[in-house]
């Protein structure tokens, strides 16, 4: 085994994740350099065992040890590889904080990623979920990324077209999951830069400022989600738990007639999206425990650790919750975090 592998053994992962729950992984690897993964096929101590792709842990619902081996990417590294008339294009590596490269790019006075400031996790994990807020998505400002084939030992690069970013989804959940992992990802910012001011709140916080920069936009931001959303490092969360909903026009109709209240936003595909919050909220869970796992009293949004919590415990929850919003509504919602 090369000496830069350091391959460790019943590691707890409790501490890698932001839910807090008590796993461990029968084997685990941090991996700072990409020579590391490329080693990996060679140990015989791993052969046909199952892999983990770990980040920033913030999606990620464990729900008993895992059996093979964890990898957890560490890769660092960020930079401007190239510009032209009309995009500056930023690179960053894998293990990078999703938020700590915001806050870079926005020193560099490079906007476009503003809206998506303090959302946890990694640069790697953000383009699987293509992440999003308030009116923001990973793929609105997506160039390319590189990913290995664990088969193979190849480097690929992936398009936008070829990624197939839709909501909260993107090919590596499905027909490339498990199958590499996303090295790095490089972004196209726009050097005619417009503030997305489209949802209230933010609009609210920058009242006032004719034309907001792209750190004040940030800053807006970050002030929102503190306010709504617990910090994963004092209570333990994944964020938000469920997707919003995405409905037909006439079933939303149907609905609004019935609830008046329905909070709703049109897409541009002519659908609706509902407020899965809301959703929870009108069902009855905000603020309710179920064991050690509750709604979090001040967004119904995201269920959080109360101490101790299992992961069968989650599960409990989320099932109820979804049954709950089922009966009232008649409408399904889909969990965001991925459980292992």
């Amino acid at each position: 085994m090369s000496s830069s592998l350091h391959l460790q053994s019943a590691v707890s992962l409790q501490s890698f994740t932001t839910f807090g729950i008590a796993a461990s992984a029968r084997h685990y690897l941090r991996v700072n350099e990409l020579s590391q993964l490329q080693q990996i096929s060679l140990l015989p101590e791993l052969a046909g065992l199952p892999r983990l792709i770990l980040g920033g842990g913030s999606n990620l619902i464990l729900t008993q040890d895992f059996p093979g081996v964890v990898v957890h990417m560490a890769l660092e590294g960020r930079e401007c590889v190239s510009e032209d008339a009309q995009f500056v294009y930023v690179r960053a590596a894998a293990g990078e904080v999703w938020h700590d490269f915001v806050q870079w790019t926005l020193a560099q006075g490079w906007g476009g990623l503003e809206n998506l400031s303090l959302i946890p996790g990694s640069v790697g994990a953000a383009p699987i979920q293509n992440i999003g807020a308030y009116g923001v998505e990973i793929k609105d400002y997506f160039h390319s990324l590189s990913w290995l084939e664990f088969a193979s030992g190849k480097i690929h690069t992936f398009t936008l077209a070829e990624c197939q970013f839709a909501y909260r989804d993107s090919v590596f959940k499905h027909a490339l999951r498990d199958q590499g992992v996303i090295l790095d990802v490089t972004f196209a910012l726009a050097k005619q830069w417009q503030a997305k001011l489209g949802y209230g709140d933010v609009a609210q916080a920058l009242q006032g400022i004719k034309s907001p920069t792209p750190k004040q936009v940030s800053n807006a931001i970050c002030a929102i989600r503190l306010s709504k959303l617990p910090d994963p490092s004092v209570i333990g969360n994944a964020g938000s738990f469920f997707k919003n909903p995405l409905v037909s026009v006439e079933f939303r109709n149907a609905l609004i007639a019935r609830c008046p209240g329905l909070v709703s936003y049109l897409q541009t595909d002519g659908q609706y999206k509902l407020a899965a919050g809301w959703l929870i909220e009108q069902a009855g869970w905000k603020g309710r425990a179920l064991g050690k796992v509750a709604v979090y009293a001040k967004q119904a949004l995201v269920l959080v650790n109360l101490g101790g919590a299992t992961g069968a415990e989650v599960v409990a929850l989320a099932q109820a919750i979804q049954a709950d919003v089922m009966q009232k509504f008649g409408v399904q919602l889909e969990v965001e975090p991925v459980f292992v």
